[in-house]
């Protein structure tokens, strides 16, 4: 082959292939002057090793490699905050500590006063009300002392927060807890009205027994049959109460059928006499009598009698005043009720009847109709000591 001829085909060649190279190379000049790379992706680059830059997918490595540039960034931010918070939470750590301080003598002072209540001269003889007094006066202290601490670490702006969160909380929650709250206020008012005392017998509404406790929420009973019984403070504020033991003096009643042909007077007599003779039977008031009704099983009596309950059993002193009462009946002859069927199979007109005897004496003097005054003298104790009266006598007005 002759060298002059092949020497102007090479150097075509060669030019072809140096003119291919510029039009490729003029594309991917033209995307890193638009697009240049972050400093960090190309100091990552060119730190990165050959075998990665040469790895078919170049650009998909580039985005692997900012996505962890991203995160690494992110995490070190959060961790320079974090640093700058612990350094801020060093430099304040002693006006937490007086701030802590400051909380911790309030709740000592708080606890200190509440339990020498008589210095404010704030005690009373109700235990229920002295503990409200108390925690009253402790969380009033500890309050204070909560916002003076506040105010020392220039977070008042938070107590305005608080107050207005702990206002919408607390109308939602008596909305919700709203028996609760009732039984709460009723309590208070229970103590501070105080219609009964610890071992007193009460009847409320249908419930009976004698007053052992009263809490926030509850009244506590102890029934005649040794139960445990406990009532809403709401419930018991709205009921009808019956005290029985707010007079130490009680009356007893109990009847006592006689057939129809006993004398009345002198039942009544006999049984008077026999229960004034029980010693603790009062003599002032002195017993009663009344006759209930008079029919053809005969006339019941009725008796009354008064004991004091400070020495005296209720219950006891009525039975040993039926068992008297039945014996003497027993003993003067005077017989319970008795049917009795009478049948006239003829009549005699010649036979003149007899005369009908009647035990009962035709005149009245001597019997004592006058008014009871029995419960008079409590009436009106009742009226002078209680301040709350509205009721005034028609005269008064």
């Amino acid at each position: 082959m002759d060298p002059l001829r092949t020497r102007p085909r090479g150097v075509a060649g060669a030019l072809s292939v140096a003119l291919l190279a510029c039009a490729c190379a003029l594309p991917l000049h033209a995307r890193a002057a638009v697009a240049p790379a972050p400093p960090v992706a190309a100091a990552t680059a060119a730190q990165a090793p050959p075998d990665a830059a040469a790895k078919p997918g170049a650009d998909g490595g580039a985005l692997e490699f900012a996505d962890d540039v991203d995160v690494r960034t992110r995490v070190e931010q959060v961790y320079d905050e974090a640093e700058l918070r612990v350094l801020r939470l060093l430099a304040h750590l002693p006006l937490l500590l007086a701030a802590a301080l400051i909380v911790f003598l309030a709740s000592w002072i708080g606890g200190f006063v509440s339990q020498r209540l008589h210095w404010l001269r704030l005690r009373t003889r109700n235990p229920y009300l002295d503990g409200l007094l108390r925690r009253a006066v402790r969380g009033v202290i500890l309050l204070i002392g909560f916002l003076v601490a506040l105010d020392l670490l220039n977070a008042t702006a938070l107590v305005g927060a608080m107050l207005g969160s702990a206002g919408v909380l607390g109308l939602a929650l008596g909305f919700a807890f709203k028996d609760i709250a009732e039984n709460y206020i009723a309590g208070i008012l229970l103590s501070l009205r105080r219609p009964f005392e610890p071992g007193e017998l009460v009847r409320i509404d249908s419930y009976e027994g004698k007053v052992a406790a009263l809490s926030a929420r509850a009244m506590t009973l102890i029934t005649l049959e040794g139960n445990e019984l406990r009532l809403p403070n709401a419930l018991v504020f709205k009921a009808v109460i019956l005290n029985y033991t707010s007079n130490p003096k009680r009356r007893f009643d109990f009847t006592i059928p006689i057939d129809a042909a006993e004398s009345i007077r002198k039942a009544h007599a006999i049984a008077m006499d026999e229960i004034a003779s029980i010693e603790d039977v009062l003599a002032d008031p002195a017993p009663s009598w009344m006759v209930v009704e008079f029919g053809a099983n005969g006339s019941v009596l009725r008796f009354f009698a008064w004991v004091d309950q400070r020495h005296s059993d209720l219950g006891k002193t009525r039975s040993e005043a039926i068992r008297l009462v039945k014996g003497a009946f027993w003993r003067e002859g005077i017989q319970g009720p008795r049917t009795t069927t009478h049948v006239v199979l003829a009549r005699d007109e010649e036979t003149a009847a007899p005369a009908p005897v009647d035990p009962e004496p035709a005149t009245s003097a001597g019997v004592d109709t006058s008014v009871n005054r029995d419960i008079d003298r409590q009436v009106a104790e009742v009226q002078s000591t209680d301040p709350s009266n509205l009721l005034t006598l028609k005269d008064a007005t």
